[in-house]
């Protein structure tokens, strides 16, 4: 398990101290890079290979959302593989009080041709990276049900700034985008309970994003990012959410 103290910043906050969602999947993303690259299976590996590590969906289960907290622990480690796909696990802790938990989903997929390829073929039998095995406290990832309707909805041009190392809007603005078109009053009132998230396609600069909402009932939204030109499904997400404690 790999642990690190993060210093939470005024810009990773709303303006009621709530911790961002896209802090979250940046800690995330920022851990899983340092981690993979620690043991071996990070960027300067892989990319000679011309491969990608591609992240495919999150389930995040919150116990107690941060709200005020300026000192967090971080740990993740890396469950293993399976054929084609790799999964690793986050922890958020506040001292001794664990925050939250997150199980993730990963494939490396060959730069040239876009299709993924075996993780143990790759790696070439890394021991730090070993086959999955199961375990009775694993988060489920659930299977996300597309909105029958939609209630709201915004489109998003890609700015540069949005473009991350591999050429493609990096995935910790999906939930930027997905959550946007959410009233003021919503959001300041509402913190996540447990999310899940499935990333279907990239995006890159140029493009516009199509943001779609379902109103499940009080505590339940459904998201659908597309992209405009294609028409492509480009993420899904649903959130089951809390009433924030003001």
């Amino acid at each position: 398990m790999y642990e690190e103290k993060v210093k939470v910043r005024y810009s990773e906050m709303d303006f009621g101290l709530a911790l961002k969602p896209s802090a979250v999947l940046n800690f995330f993303q920022d851990m899983a890079s340092e981690n993979a690259e620690n043991l071996g299976f990070g960027y300067s590996y892989i990319t000679p290979k011309h491969l990608a590590w591609y992240l495919l969906k999150y389930r995040i289960e919150f116990f107690k959302y941060p709200v005020g907290l300026y000192n967090l622990t971080l740990k993740t480690q890396p469950r293993g593989y399976n054929k084609i796909f790799a999964f690793r696990d986050f922890e958020i802790w506040n001292g001794n009080e664990c925050l939250a938990k997150a199980a993730s989903c990963w494939s490396l997929v060959d730069i040239n041709s876009g299709k993924p390829v075996s993780v143990a073929d790759a790696l070439d039998g890394n021991p730090l990276m070993p086959p999955y095995q199961k375990q009775d406290e694993d988060l489920a990832f659930q299977k996300i049900k597309l909105p029958d309707k939609i209630d709201i909805e915004k489109t998003f041009e890609i700015r540069y700034d949005d473009i991350d190392v591999n050429q493609h809007t990096n995935n910790c603005n999906y939930i930027i985008w997905a959550f946007e078109p959410l009233s003021l009053e919503f959001r300041s009132s509402h913190c996540i309970k447990n999310i899940d998230l499935v990333f279907k396609k990239e995006i890159k600069f140029g493009n516009t994003v199509l943001s779609q909402i379902e109103i499940a009932d009080n505590n339940r939204t459904v998201h659908v990012l597309k992209n405009v030109q294609t028409g492509e499904d480009l993420c899904f997400i649903n959130v089951e959410w809390n009433q924030r404690q003001i």
